[in-house]
C-alpha cells in the first residue's frame, strides 16, 4: 500500500503507511531493507535529504549481496547529486561500476543508470566532457537494450547539459524526453521536459501546456489520496461495527432496565430542568455573542497589523527602488523579482491565515495539509491520528474552530518559538476531542502569552466551551493541551 501510495504521489500518505509495517518485520532483513529503501524515496521526494539519505543507509545494512546494494548506494548518489556534494556521489558511483556484477548482461539497465547519474555529476562538478562522454554512453545501453524508460532520464539530463551552450540540441533532448514520457503516461518526467523547453525560451508554445498538465495531476493525486483514506478508513468501520454490534445488544438490555427507573426520576426533574436550560441559554448566548465580537475584532486587527507592519513597507519598497535603480540591468531585474515574490508570497500566507475552510469531507486532507506548509529545512512538523477522527461527528463551527487555532499555533511558533520540532496529536472518544501539540523552540513565560497573540485562541476555544492549557517555560518548549466537546 505504502508503493502504490509513491506511485501516486501520496508521500506523507506513504509514510504513515510505511510506518504501521515495522511491528511486523521482526528478523526480515528482505522486507527491513526494502521498507527503509521506501522510506528514503518517501523523504527524498518530500525534499528532506538528509533523512532520505538517512533510511538509504538502513536500506544498505541489511542488504548481505553486491547486486542488492546497487540500488540504495545509486539512490544514496542521486540524494547527494541534489545537495550539490557531487564528490560524494562521484565516489559512491564509480565504485558501482567497479563491481564484478554491473557489466553482466542482466545488469546494463542497471549500469546505464549509474553512468548517467555519473556523468550528470561530472558535468555538475565542472567537468563537463567526461560528463557528457559518459552520458551519451548511458543512453546508447539503454537504446540498445530497448529501455525507452530509462532513456527519459538520459534526455532530461542532457537537455540540462546543453540548457546553456546549445539551445537547440538543449530542446531536441528535451522535446525527445516529452515524447517518451507522453507515450509511457510518465507526468513528472513530462513536466521536468516541458519546464527545461520553457526555460530555453519556448514559453509561449510550452507553458500553458505546463499548467494544464500540473494543474491535472495536482486534482488527480489529491482525489487519490482522499479515496485511499477513505477505503481504510471503511475497511477499519467496517470490523469496529461487527464489534460495536455485540456491545449495542448488551446495552440495550440494560438500558431498558435503566429507562423504567429513570422515567420516574425525568418527571420530576423536567421541570426544574427547562427552569436552568432558560437561564443557561440566556447567560450563553450572551457571553458567546461578546466572546464572538472580540475574536472577530482581534483577528481584524491582526490582519490590519501584517498589512501595515510587513506589507506596506514592503510594497513601498518595491516602488522606491523601481525609481531609482536601472531596471534594464539584469541583476537590477533580479533583485526587483525577488521583491516582487517576497511580496507575493507574504499576501498568500495572509490569505491562507483567514481563508475560508472547507469543513466538509476533505476537511482531515485540508488541515494536513495546512499544518505541513511550516515545514522547512529548520523545522520538522510531526502530525499524528487527523485522519483516526470521524470528523463527521463535529460540527462545523468546531472545525473552523480546530483548523483556527492550530494554525495560530503554527504562525506562534513560527514568529516567535522557532522550534526544530512540532509534534501535533489529534485523539478522540465518544464525548470529547482531544488536541496535544508541542515544540521545542524558545517558549515563554506563562504571563507574556497574551503578548504573543495567543489570548485570541483561548477566546475562540472559551466560545465552544471548550477548555485549554498552556505549559511552557523560557528555553523549554511550549505545550498546548486542548479538551473540546463533541
Amino acid at each position: 500500500m505504502g508503493y502504490i501510495q509513491q506511485i501516486n504521489g501520496d508521500y506523507y500518505g506513504s509514510k504513515e503507511t510505511l510506518t504501521e509495517v515495522l511491528p511486523y518485520l521482526k528478523n526480515d532483513t528482505n522486507y527491513i531493507a526494502a521498507v527503509n529503501n521506501f522510506f528514503g524515496i518517501a523523504y527524498k521526494q518530500l525534499s528532506l535529504y538528509d533523512d532520505a539519505i538517512f533510511y538509504y543507509n538502513k536500506a544498505l545494512k541489511e542488504t548481505k549481496d553486491e547486486v542488492s546494494k546497487q540500488a540504495p548506494l545509486n539512490n544514496i548518489a542521486v540524494v547527494y547529486i541534489q545537495q550539490k556534494k557531487y564528490n560524494k556521489a562521484i565516489e559512491i558511483l564509480e565504485s558501482i561500476l567497479n563491481l564484478k556484477k554491473i557489466n553482466d548482461l542482466s545488469a546494463i539497465n542497471y549500469k546505464a543508470r549509474v553512468l548517467d547519474n555519473l556523468g550528470f555529476a561530472y558535468f555538475k562538478n565542472g567537468n563537463p566532457d567526461k560528463g557528457l562522454q559518459l552520458m551519451n554512453e548511458s543512453l546508447q545501453l539503454r537504446n540498445r537494450s530497448e529501455d525507452f524508460y530509462g532513456s527519459i532520464e538520459s534526455y532530461l539530463h542532457l537537455a540540462d547539459f546543453y540548457a546553456k551552450t546549445d539551445a537547440k540540441k538543449s530542446n531536441q533532448n528535451a522535446q525527445s524526453a516529452y515524447q517518451i514520457a507522453t507515450k509511457f503516461n510518465s507526468i513528472d518526467e513530462r513536466l521536468k521536459a516541458l519546464s527545461l523547453l520553457i526555460s530555453n525560451g519556448s514559453g509561449s508554445q510550452y507553458a500553458q501546456k505546463y499548467i494544464s498538465l500540473n494543474d491535472s495531476i495536482i486534482k488527480i493525486r489529491n482525489n487519490f489520496k482522499n479515496k485511499f483514506a477513505k477505503i481504510k478508513y471503511d475497511s477499519k468501520k467496517e470490523k469496529d461495527e461487527n464489534q460495536k454490534l455485540k456491545l449495542e445488544r448488551a446495552e440495550n438490555l440494560l438500558a431498558l432496565q435503566e429507562a423504567k427507573y429513570q422515567k420516574i426520576v425525568g418527571i420530576i426533574a423536567f421541570v426544574f430542568l427547562v427552569i436552568v436550560i432558560i437561564v443557561l441559554v440566556r447567560y450563553y448566548r450572551n457571553r458567546n455573542r461578546i466572546i464572538g465580537i472580540k475574536t472577530a475584532y482581534d483577528t481584524e486587527t491582526r490582519i490590519a497589523k501584517n498589512i501595515h507592519d510587513e506589507l506596506a513597507n514592503n510594497v513601498f519598497n518595491a516602488i522606491t527602488f523601481t525609481q531609482t535603480q536601472p531596471l534594464e540591468e539584469e541583476a537590477i531585474k533580479e533583485t526587483l523579482a525577488h521583491n516582487l515574490n517576497q511580496i507575493y508570497t507574504r499576501v498568500r500566507g495572509i490569505s491562507r491565515e483567514n481563508s475560508d475552510i472547507d469543513t466538509k469531507d476533505n476537511f482531515a486532507f485540508n488541515l494536513k495539509e495546512m499544518l505541513s506548509t511550516y515545514n522547512s529545512g529548520s523545522t520538522k512538523v510531526i502530525i499524528n491520528n487527523i485522519e483516526k477522527v470521524i470528523w463527521s461527528e463535529i460540527d462545523e463551527v468546531k472545525k473552523v474552530t480546530i483548523y483556527r487555532v492550530l494554525q495560530e499555533l503554527m504562525v506562534n511558533m513560527k514568529k516567535h518559538s522557532h522550534a526544530p520540532f512540532v509534534f501535533i496529536k489529534i485523539e478522540s472518544n465518544q464525548k470529547s476531542l482531544f488536541i496535544d501539540y508541542k515544540d521545542n523552540g524558545k517558549g515563554c513565560e506563562k504571563n507574556k502569552i497574551i503578548k504573543n497573540g495567543l489570548q485570541n485562541m483561548e477566546n475562540r476555544i472559551l466560545s465552544i466551551k471548550g477548555t485549554i492549557t498552556f505549559d511552557t517555560e523560557p528555553d523549554k518548549g511550549f505545550g498546548v493541551n486542548i479538551k473540546l466537546p463533541k
